[in-house]
């Protein structure tokens, strides 16, 4: 499997006998998943999502938004527990182009991704059991 480290955005070729939450970087020993929602923007968007063989889920939020705030936990807390995913967020205030190729009319706006096939996509805050849901619904597809 191809995982993009989220630290140097360099590829790596992960054995199948090697789970993703224990590896590490070839080139930094950075962890190659992280369980905390990592921070993606127009510069390193196009150098980890389509590289990467992992599936991506991407919160696209801004600082001002009320139900965002109110997301952000769930989110942060489900990122830790699904091990086959690599949660991240992108602010759509500093991020302008990824919102505008994204068409994010609506936040916050959660895409799950799968190199560059937007698997699943859906706008409004959800709560921890509909994120799950939703999510695991979307994962059995892949």
């Amino acid at each position: 499997m191809i995982v993009v480290c989220p630290s140097c955005f360099k590829k790596n070729n992960l054995p199948d006998d090697i789970a993703v939450y224990e590896a590490q970087c070839g080139q930094c020993d950075h962890d190659l998943w992280s369980n905390q929602p990592i921070t993606l923007n127009d510069d390193n968007f196009m150098l980890y999502v389509p590289n990467t063989e992992l599936p991506v889920l991407v919160d696209f939020w801004a600082e001002w938004c009320g139900p965002c705030k109110s997301m952000a936990p769930t989110f942060q807390r489900l990122a830790g527990e699904f091990k086959t995913v690599q949660f991240a967020k992108v602010d759509t205030e500093a991020s302008p182009r990824l919102s505008q190729f994204f068409q994010i009319r609506s936040i916050p706006s959660l895409i799950l991704f799968k190199q560059t096939t937007q698997v699943a996509r859906s706008a409004g805050a959800m709560n921890a059991g509909q994120m799950q849901s939703w999510l695991v619904s979307h994962l059995k597809a892949l």
